[in-house]
């Protein structure tokens, strides 16, 4: 719902500089007085339509009852009945200084992702406490949200000072516990405001009722915000959003997120790191445009020769590009009713970019209500944490700190809008390399492998009890992309301990760099194109975890989850008849051991699945995975 109110200039006549304008997001907790706040502003500040506080007032007299500063924007009858705020709402209200764009964020917990949409435009917040009840667990939340989204400018309003009898005591005793609350997110409040806004003290006037204050209104306090920097002062970012053709015109289509762009500029097309001159920027009605275009355009603009370009890609200047990256660091709110976990598959939306990607670890998950850590490294819902997320395909990205256009994202899960936040970084949780050591790449990009090969590189990771199937898969699996074109190899558990990893024994410190070595060579292989299909117990879940964050997006964990008694009952290497004769004290399987992945990419029970099967099952995986190109013709013909 968007409120056009009508703007009345209170700046001197003639003034021609331009005003600066500021975004400001008002959050609170629900019933603590938002909507009477706005509606007081409104009125304070002289941008209210010629007659409308008359007709509203004559509207409550028919009907029988009190006139309410809120009736100003229950513009939705939902909002009449059930009393909260469900939408986001803009306003636009001038101040002496300042051309204001107000975003009414709902306050009701089922809301918070309207809240999170308003809070995520704005420049600074206004965060609004009712005198009365205090420092709520809303009240809280929202401030770490707005310290998720990046809003550092927040001015605190304790409303419904008429409630307690302005006592500058109780002012004093939540101004000094939201001044803490926000100092732990690292965030000083630019004023905090003792308000009756149904009365109108401290809104645009320092009243008798407050004669103790001596700080700013806030409508002072408001004035005092400073404007974010203008978007056309960035780096250039055009997200692609289509390339589509007109006559013999090849035109790429998009928005300009930040800087601008005009005919003759040196692009770069990111991630791919293609290079090409701008030939001419198309609009509409009227092309070619002469001028350059800046942020908040949508234009199309030819290049000077052909390219792939595909949507999602970010068109720069070369000398000032985004990162390409395969993971990120980000701080996400959580919105779904199943917790995020590691190892948990998600979409990433950057922009128009779109992406599988897994969640590689999580850190500092808090309650934004409570400020607790929490121990089990899982994000609940309206939870808070920061992540670490491996990309199945590399991304153009920018920080948020760096660019606040390109620097948030959307978390998807089963199609469903499930989280959002900040970049914080990008390359995450990658290895520190050695300054003396400069690491040689491949010859060949893996573009022309992929296309040699039929698929891009992977590491399928087979984990199970022993006896559960995990090499006679792999094996199988090997034989079968090999014979659809593809460059599989397999690494064996035990095959690598007779050689690389001779050197280590089964103490749990040896079994780590066990499965350190084997995530390394995997990887390697991977990211040169190979499908590598590691056949490996791999008992602890912390070893698998370090694996998957070597191997980045490239990581797909099979459980192959065969009962203990099956296993047992095959014994192909007699290893259950030593175990059980003592003659194997660190056998897994006999100690029970082994802990099961919680969030495998699949699962196989080859007491219940044939070899074949559970072949055809990794098959498909990869497939809807996009690892596989193309479908083998006839599955059947390649066992």
């Amino acid at each position: 719902m968007n409120i056009a109110v009508a703007q009345t200039s209170l700046a001197a006549p003639g003034a021609a500089a331009p005003r600066p304008q500021v975004r400001i997001v008002i959050v609170g907790h629900v019933d603590h007085g938002k909507s009477t706040l706005v509606g007081r502003l409104l009125h304070e500040t002289g941008s209210l339509p010629e007659g409308k506080l008359e007709m509203l007032q004559a509207v409550s007299a028919r009907r029988g009852m009190p006139f309410e500063w809120s009736f100003l924007l229950d513009a939705l009858q939902t909002e009449r009945d059930q009393g909260i705020t469900i939408d986001t709402t803009q306003i636009r209200f001038r101040t002496p200084s300042r051309d204001v764009v107000l975003i009414d964020a709902p306050g009701h917990a089922e809301f918070l992702r309207n809240m999170i949409t308003g809070a995520a435009q704005a420049d600074g917040a206004v965060l609004i406490i009712d005198a009365k009840e205090g420092v709520r667990d809303q009240t809280r939340r929202h401030g770490y949200l707005l310290h998720l989204l990046g809003v550092k400018q927040v001015a605190v309003v304790v409303n419904k000072m008429d409630r307690v009898g302005y006592d500058e005591a109780r002012f004093k005793e939540i101004s000094d516990e939201i001044s803490a609350h926000l100092a732990g997110l690292g965030v000083t409040p630019t004023a905090i405001i003792p308000v009756s806004a149904r009365d109108g003290d401290g809104v645009a006037a320092r009243t008798a009722h407050i004669g103790w204050y001596d700080g700013p209104t806030v409508v002072e306090a408001i004035d005092t915000l400073t404007p974010a920097r203008p978007l056309d002062e960035l780096a250039l970012r055009l997200p692609v959003q289509l390339i589509t053709k007109f006559d013999d015109r090849r035109i790429v289509a998009g928005r300009v997120e930040s800087g601008a762009i005009g005919a003759g500029d040196e692009i770069v097309i990111m991630p791919a790191g293609k290079i090409a001159k701008v030939k001419s920027v198309e609009g509409w009605p009227h092309t070619p445009l002469a001028t350059r275009q800046g942020a908040g355009r949508s234009v199309g603009i030819r290049l000077d020769r052909e390219l792939f370009l595909e949507r999602g890609d970010v068109i720069a200047h070369v000398k000032a590009a985004p990162r390409d990256t395969s993971r990120l660091r980000a701080r996400i709110f959580w919105l779904h009713d199943a917790p995020l976990k590691p190892g948990a598959s998600v979409v990433v939306r950057l922009g128009t970019m779109e992406s599988r990607a897994a969640i590689v670890a999580i850190d500092k998950a808090v309650d934004p209500g409570e400020l607790e850590s929490v121990a089990a490294a899982e994000i609940g819902r309206n939870h808070v944490g920061e992540i670490d997320i491996a990309l199945a395909r590399p991304v153009a990205a920018d920080a948020y700190a760096d660019n606040p256009r390109t620097g948030r994202l959307v978390l998807e899960l089963n199609g469903r809008i499930a989280g959002g936040g900040l970049v914080l970084s990008v390359d995450a949780g990658q290895r520190a390399i050695p300054v003396d050591i400069v690491p040689v790449d491949s010859a060949l990009r893996p573009d022309e492998r992929a296309a040699r090969h039929g698929h891009g590189g992977a590491v399928v990771w087979l984990t199970g009890l022993p006896g559960s199937g995990k090499s006679t898969i792999a094996r199988a699996l090997e034989r079968r992309l090999f014979a659809r074109g593809g460059a599989p190899l397999l690494l064996d558990g035990d095959t690598l301990r007779a050689g690389l990893n001779g050197d280590l024994g089964f103490a749990p410190k040896d079994r780590a760099e066990n499965i350190r070595r084997l995530a390394e060579v995997a990887t390697h292989l991977a990211r040169n194109g190979h499908i590598a299909i590691v056949a490996a117990v791999s008992p602890a879940r912390d070893d698998r975890a370090r694996a998957r964050r070597i191997a980045d997006g490239l990581f797909h964990e099979i459980h192959v989850a065969t009962p203990a008694q099956v296993c047992e009952q095959r014994d192909p290497k007699g290893h259950y008849a030593k175990a059980r004769a003592g003659a194997l004290p660190g056998f897994t399987g006999i100690a029970n051991d082994y802990q099961p992945p919680e969030r495998a990419e699949l699962t196989i029970d080859t007491a219940a699945r044939t070899v074949t099967d559970a072949a055809d099952d990794v098959i498909r995986h990869l497939a809807d995975a996009s690892v596989l190109h193309s479908e083998p013709a006839d599955l059947a013909a390649n066992i």
